[in-house]
């Protein structure tokens, strides 16, 4: 396999450069990601701000911290005075988290199956380049520049079929959870207005 790959000729070194990083970025994100799971807690945060528990709902959110937690917590310590632009900013600043790395990946999808062809247009060259020297009584000479064109071309598309795939599954992600945090945030500004102390009449 090995042998296969550097095959491809020295046009493989950034792709498997790229596909390294990309590799990194989805162990990365996919272990940030495993603390969405704990995003089932904020109906619990919730029912203790709806009890005025505030320190019981600021202390689950530090105990099992997590994006839509998180932004709660930030309405909940600004509670007396702008929650919801407290909860906008904070709510901001945990999506452009969940999408660190991301466009790394989109770049790996895009930039892959362009240095494929790129080791494609070299390999071909180097081959037309033979023949101009040889003629065609040298076909290993030829075909080994056209097999160096394939290989190159079939990694490129190789990691960028790969990188798409949790690409696309880590953006489905940040647009679940950004959907969640809309959602939790909205809840708690009821629950905040229905637990404000009443003025007099």
């Amino acid at each position: 396999m090995i042998e296969l790959l550097m095959g491809g000729g020295w046009m493989m070194i950034p792709i498997l450069g790229c596909s390294l990083l990309a590799l990194t970025i989805t162990i990365e994100r996919g272990l940030q990601f495993r603390s969405l799971r704990l995003s089932g807690l904020a109906g619990r945060m919730l029912k203790l701000a709806g009890q005025r528990k505030w320190t019981d709902a600021v202390a689950l959110a530090e105990q099992h911290p997590s994006p839509t937690l998180r932004v709660l917590a930030a309405g909940i310590l600004h509670r007396a005075h702008q929650p919801e632009q407290a909860m906008e900013a904070a709510g901001i600043a945990e999506v452009s988290l969940l999408k660190r790395g991301l466009p790394v990946l989109d770049t790996v999808i895009t930039l892959g199956p362009l240095l494929g062809l790129l080791g494609t247009i070299i390999g071909m060259i180097d081959s037309f380049g033979i023949m101009a020297k040889t003629g065609l009584g040298n076909p290993h000479a030829v075909t080994g520049g056209v097999a160096e064109a394939l290989i190159c071309t079939a990694a490129g598309i190789c990691v960028a079929v790969i990188t798409l795939i949790p690409y696309n599954y880590f953006l489905s992600k940040v647009e679940q959870e950004t959907e969640r945090i809309e959602q939790y945030a909205t809840q708690f500004l009821a629950t905040l207005e229905e637990t404000s102390p009443q003025p007099q009449g």
